[in-house]
């Protein structure tokens, strides 16, 4: 039976060129991100993505020709041994796996309630690369509490590094909903106030990143904050001074990931943030531990220029951190803190020196609310694009 053998090359071909023309796409959206805040792009990934669909595309031309016309039916002696429902049926097949491989915007999505309660699917993920077994999870179900910037907020007690609960607050893109089998990666966003989340230093994050997204400047992540911890009136200032007691906080990546279809823990999908205040904790725990976040960004921030280097130089070997310090054109105490940072890291020893530095000096606004704003999108479209190219 020779047209079996053609179909089988075909939809292998067609589905090869499916994946690397989403590829394509996905790095054309990275190219387009990076342009917004003047960030340089790479366009191989993307050059080589396209041409490989092309090559597949023709392939599948081919061998869709061949057995159109029937090129071996002769063979087969008239088709008698042929199912003429055969290729139709392959081609559906090819299909629907085509129709959820694109993840269309307009497909169908769960309503809030069963976002919530979906178990996430196991993923097939190389367990070092996951988070520990044994990390303790103290809660799997979170209850909704709002809807900002287009997504889903969700809040629950989780377990902080100290043993006690604190509360965590969880923001889902659209997408989540809209794409039921599909993973995000994670960005973890301080605080600085004691016993506060994030958004209640910063009521219009959750309205910054959503623009990002819906703009497609930003590939959809999803937003942790968990709760600062008691203890000290401003812990980001702590940290930033003793940088190198930044903790792994294994409890709140093991629960998040049992709770949400998020990809494995870990530099390549985790990521954090930081604005004004909580700047410094961000800087400090992507410089600290570059082998758990794959990229920080520290908006608006005030920045201890000689403990961070230290702290950059003691990160675990063979590990890179990638920063991204922003502040807008008018706020000439910002940019000197993040320039000096960056003068000090690039002179460091060891791994500090190594550290990927970005400055955003571009956003300039007529009021302060407007230039946050602008500064939370940047932020979210580098630590999207750092992300997606670790990955």
């Amino acid at each position: 039976m020779v047209r079996p053998l053609l179909v089988i090359p075909l939809l292998a071909a067609a589905l090869g060129g499916l994946w690397l023309a989403r590829g394509a796409l996905q790095r054309w959206r990275d190219l387009r991100a990076a342009a917004t805040y003047e960030l340089a792009g790479d366009r191989w990934p993307m050059l080589i993505r396209a041409g490989g669909a092309m090559v597949c595309g023709v392939c599948v031309t081919a061998l869709t020709v061949l057995t159109a016309l029937g090129a071996f039916g002769g063979l087969s002696r008239g088709g008698a041994g042929t199912d003429p429902a055969e290729p139709d049926v392959d081609a559906a097949a090819a299909g629907a796996w085509a129709g959820s491989a694109a993840g269309a915007p307009g497909a169908p999505g769960a309503p809030g309630a069963a976002v919530r309660q979906q178990a996430a699917p196991p993923a097939a993920t190389d367990p070092a690369a996951s988070a520990p077994a044994t990390a303790p999870v103290v809660a799997s179900h979170f209850d909704s509490v709002g809807h900002p910037g287009g997504g889903e907020l969700l809040q629950s007690a989780v377990l902080g590094p100290d043993g006690k609960p604190r509360n965590v607050r969880v923001w889902l893109p659209a997408q989540y909903a809209k794409e039921p089998n599909a993973r995000f990666p994670v960005v973890v966003m301080h605080s600085a106030t004691p016993r506060k989340t994030a958004d209640a230093e910063v009521p219009d994050v959750f309205e910054g990143v959503g623009a990002a997204l819906q703009a497609g400047r930003a590939r959809p992540f999803i937003l942790v904050a968990p709760e600062a911890p008691n203890g000290t009136a401003h812990p980001c200032e702590l940290v930033a001074a003793a940088p190198a007691a930044v903790a792994d906080d294994a409890t709140l990546r093991a629960t998040i990931a049992a709770s949400f279809r998020t990809l494995p823990s870990g530099p390549a999908s985790w990521g954090t943030l930081g604005v004004e205040g909580g700047a410094p904790c961000a800087a400090a725990a992507g410089l600290a531990r570059p082998d758990l976040y794959g990229a920080a960004a520290a908006v608006s921030g005030r920045y201890d220029a000689a403990a961070l280097t230290q702290t950059g130089a003691e990160a675990p070997a063979g590990s890179s951190a990638k920063l991204l310090l922003a502040a807008a054109k008018g706020d000439a105490a910002g940019l000197d803190a993040a320039r000096k940072l960056q003068t000090a890291l690039k002179a460091g020893p060891g791994p500090a020196a190594k550290a990927e530095v970005r400055i955003s000096d571009n956003v300039q606004d007529y009021s302060a609310e407007r230039e946050r704003a602008r500064l939370v999108r940047q932020a979210a479209q580098f630590l999207a694009e750092a992300l997606a190219k670790a990955s």
